[in-house]
């Protein structure tokens, strides 16, 4: 039973990221920005690998909870597979992200500027939306520009003096929330590698039965 209920998790963690990513790709403000002319693509290429990440936890999630319930070698054997190389990936994604840490800061500063550039466009002013919504900021001098731009968050007059400006809100993300990204991250991969343990208990069980028989 414990052993079906991490593969449950799995399989509902799976579908969990796999919704954000979709959400992130079809929303329709979010989805503006697939439709800009832009050299970057840090924000293509985070969406659409959670939703492959988010695909490939469904299908190992599946193969763990089948294979424990079939009892079958094979199928654990593939889950313990799949898990290793999500693991692994998760290990190097994280690596990679903290040695580019300041050149992924400024792609995105570079991105938003793009963006804020080409303002007059409608894709672009749905981006700015999305993007200055999430991260509580308005264009490139905070404050200054919070009363006369309608693409940022609304704010009485007393809360927008207090407005930072895009770029510095992406400096704080990746300065002061890197803590928590980690222990989500951390917390993760905690659950795989306990899946991972799982899947060779139940498989070493299985063997034993199937030779005691």
């Amino acid at each position: 039973v414990l052993f079906n209920k991490a593969y449950l998790f799995l399989q509902l963690a799976g579908t969990a990221v796999l919704a954000i990513g979709l959400w992130l790709r079809f929303d329709s403000q979010t989805k503006s920005i697939f439709e800009l002319e832009s050299n970057n693509t840090t924000f293509y290429t985070g969406v659409y690998i959670l939703i492959g990440a988010g695909a490939l936890m469904m299908l190992v999630g599946f193969l763990g909870c089948c294979g424990a319930l079939q009892e079958s070698q094979c199928m654990l054997g593939l889950f313990f597979l799949f898990l290793f190389v999500i693991f692994a990936l998760e290990i190097a994604a994280a690596i990679w992200g903290f040695a580019n840490k300041e050149k992924i800061i400024e792609e995105l500063k570079t991105f938003y500027r793009e963006t804020y550039g080409k303002r007059s466009q409608p894709a672009a002013r749905e981006t700015l939306k999305a993007f200055q919504l999430a991260l509580d900021c308005c264009g490139l001098t905070g404050a200054l520009e919070q009363q006369f731009m309608d693409t940022c968050p609304k704010k009485a007059l007393l809360e927008s003096l207090s407005v930072v400006s895009c770029p510095a809100a992406i400096d704080d993300v990746f300065n002061s929330k890197l803590n928590v990204i980690g222990a989500v991250g951390l917390g993760i991969a905690v659950i795989m590698i306990f899946g991972m343990i799982f899947s060779m208990i139940l498989c070493c069980a299985i063997r034993r039965n199937r030779e005691m028989v």
